[in-house]
């Protein structure tokens, strides 16, 4: 049985689906956000241990 190119499903070369300005554009949202999450983490630990070290009122 001989297939004719171009058939199966998976081997047509994919079509862009967004344009590389709005990749780098989601890429770099993201990475913007992962670093801002990792900022309030950080604040937070360190508050939380600010608060730990302070000695209790009485």
């Amino acid at each position: 049985m001989i297939r004719s190119p171009g058939t199966a499903g998976f081997e047509s070369r994919p079509a862009p689906v967004a344009s590389a300005r709005l990749t780098n554009a989601i890429a770099a949202s993201l990475a913007i956000g992962a670093l801002s999450l990792c900022l309030v983490v950080t604040l937070t630990v360190l508050s939380i241990k600010a608060t730990m070290a302070m000695p209790f009122p009485g």
